[in-house]
């Protein structure tokens, strides 16, 4: 990689980082840098909570946080703020030094161990958005449930070496780290170790992600450094495009593969599906753990890896597994979490073996390595019940949707730029040259969607608003499925008057971001909540279940924007639903609580929501843009 394309990657991102006065924040380098972190795995969703928290004084610090969804692991998230200036000199950006990364991400870490010991309470207030997080984690029962604690310090900075004649391109590694908590269980003291994984997110990272166009971070395991037994695998197959081993796994590799890596390990056509559970798991799977583990390998059909290359080692006429690059488990995932929950509840798992079959693909071409793993992925779960639905930027709706944002002109004769895959919009600039001024000047930030973005505006006019908080995959999977030629249930047609409508849901989307605002002069801390929710509620007594007439979207794609009266009601509906999930959510977590469908239902079905919907003064602007008389609720 070339530096060059290191600092050209920043300014595109600092570009659209900024606020609408021009600045580039904190909040912008996170919304910015999440989706690239999601293409890669890395996180799960792009949904983090708001911390805001920076001691400086004390060299504590947190942006953002995340738990997943399976509930065991917390990621963590802080910005080098001294490095996301756009007036830096690139000698500057240049960091070779392990050390100065580690005194970063140790601000992260500070917070971590402050909030464990409780020490850090007594300077937040009740307003402070992490408080909830930092009164989890000073509680035994929040360090039970997290058993991995993840750290990423996003600073754009480029990592280099300075050996050669000019500075180039390197990885800075962080060791995985224990941390030793004391806690309380029934009664009695015991400890528990909890993993700490760091990560810094630099430029090396950004400028691979974009030239990847959108492909998740390879992952590579090392068998022979990482456990203490060696696995010997049979060749059971060696064909042109691949080769297949056959091995037996122990429990226990499986149990530490899932805690180092989580949902990263699993594929992602096939993850969505798993539906891993946060306490109990399958109970077929957890009886034979539990009362017949040694005929587990028996009663189990095993598990099937995919891999890009392995490096396998002779010994004493044996072959053994040194090491698996891209390694995924395209099945055998609810296997593998199984397992991993089985331990984590106290069931013994020494005696418990698992077949493996692992498929290396051989072939250098990108796309016939995709459809390759793609395929094994596909009929390896051809007994589970897994939608087929294309999930990758070549999907032929999302070919459609490409189509018409080229081709169709907004009644002041404007573009929309929708960039089907990562970097689409960079490549058309550099290809432009010197016409590349226009090309940003026709397609401003604000009139750009991926369709990451896309899949969660669609789905915010619904009744799933937990969904979208989610993020991720889910949502995205979503969109697709109903988007989809073959789900007739959805009634959707990808034509012009959709993409108008569509257009029209992000303009709301975007101007309610706006209306509730970022940082000192916002609502509240919930925006990634509340605008969801406030949505659903509209729709609730507009298109869905209310059985109002539909929303009028043609005049806000005609004005590419909502009127003043509208804009004025949903300021008040978003003040409202931020108080209404703090007084229904039963966390003082609101972040991760607005998760769950039980907050919806109760937001949905409550007094205050009915109140609002008949104060005349919003039903009136309700009736304005629909054609109902008589609003029903």
């Amino acid at each position: 990689m070339d530096l060059k394309d290191f600092f050209t990657h920043r300014a595109e991102f600092l570009d659209k980082a900024r606020d609408e006065f021009g600045f580039v924040t904190e909040e912008g380098v996170v919304a910015e840098m999440l989706p690239y972190m999601l293409d890669a795995k890395l996180v799960d969703s792009e949904e983090f909570d708001d911390a805001f928290l920076d001691f400086s004084s004390d060299g504590l610090k947190l942006n953002s946080y995340c738990v997943v969804e399976s509930g065991e692991r917390l990621q963590l998230l802080l910005v080098d703020e001294s490095r996301i200036e756009d007036k830096s000199g690139e000698d500057d950006l240049l960091i070779s030094e392990r050390s100065i990364y580690e005194s970063q991400l140790n601000r992260c870490f500070r917070f971590l161990k402050a909030s464990i010991k409780g020490s850090i309470k007594a300077q937040l207030q009740d307003s402070d958005p992490c408080l909830a997080l930092a009164n989890k984690l000073s509680l035994a029962s929040g360090l039970e449930q997290f058993d991995v604690v993840e750290i990423f310090l996003i600073s754009l900075t480029a990592t280099v070496s300075f050996k050669g004649a000019v500075p180039q391109p390197k990885t800075i590694h962080f060791k995985d780290e224990p941390l030793v908590v004391k806690l309380e269980r029934e009664g009695e003291s015991a400890e528990k170790e909890i993993l700490i994984k760091k990560r810094v997110i630099d430029l090396n990272f950004l400028t691979s992600s974009i030239n990847s166009r959108g492909r998740r971070e390879s992952l590579e395991v090392r068998f022979r450094d990482t456990f203490a037994s060696n696995i010997e695998v049979i060749q059971a197959a060696q064909e042109k495009h691949f080769e297949s081993y056959l091995c037996v796994l122990d429990a226990e590799i499986l149990y530490e593969l899932y805690r180092a890596h989580g949902a990263r390990m699993l594929e992602k056509n096939v993850r969505s599906f798993l539906g891993l559970p946060r306490k109990g798991v399958n109970s077929g799977i957890k009886t034979t753990l539990r009362d017949e583990p040694e005929k587990f390998i028996a009663y189990n059909n095993g598990v099937t890896i995919t891999a890009e290359d392995a490096e396998l080692f002779q010994y004493k006429k044996k072959t053994y597994l040194e090491s698996l690059t891209d390694m995924q488990i395209v099945n055998g995932g609810q296997t593998t979490a199984t397992i991993y929950f089985a331990k984590r509840e106290g069931i013994d798992i020494s005696r418990v073996k698992v077949m493996a079959k692992i498929n290396v693909a051989k072939t250098g071409n990108e796309k016939e390595l995709d459809e390759l793993i793609s395929n094994i992925s596909k009929y390896s779960n051809s007994q589970s019940r897994v939608s087929n639905v294309d999930l990758r930027a070549r999907n032929p709706q999302l070919v459609k949707l490409k189509q018409l944002s080229d081709s169709v002109q907004t009644p002041s004769g404007n573009h929309w730029f929708f960039e089907r895959a990562k970097g689409d919009f960079n490549t058309q600039v550099r290809k432009a040259g010197s016409g590349g001024a226009r090309i940003k000047k026709l397609y401003p930030t604000t009139h750009r969607f991926s369709k990451e973005q896309l899949a969660k505006y669609f789905t915010a006019w619904g009744e799933q608003p937990f969904l979208v908080k989610r993020g991720g995959e889910k949502v995205f999977r979503y969109f697709i499925e109903q988007i989809s030629d073959e789900n007739p249930s959805a009634n959707l047609t990808v034509d012009r008057d959709f993409y108008e409508a569509l257009i029209a849901k992000i303009i709301v989307f975007r101007r309610l971001e706006k209306l509730y605002g970022t940082g000192k002069n916002a609502m509240g801390n919930l925006r990634a909540a509340v605008i969801p929710y406030s949505l659903a509620v509209l729709y609730s007594a507009t298109d869905g279940k209310y059985g109002g007439d539909p929303l009028d979207f043609g005049s806000i794609w005609k004005e590419q924007d909502i009127q003043d009266d509208l804009a004025g009601f949903f300021e008040r509906l978003m003040r409202s639903i931020n108080e209404l999930i703090k007084r229904y959510s039963e966390s003082d977590d609101y972040g991760e609580y607005s998760k769950k469908p039980e907050l919806w239902a109760a937001i949905s079905a409550s007094p205050e929501v009915k109140s609002f919907l008949e104060d005349p003064k919003n039903s009136a602007v309700i009736e304005r843009y629909t054609s109902k008389k008589d609003l029903q609720i």
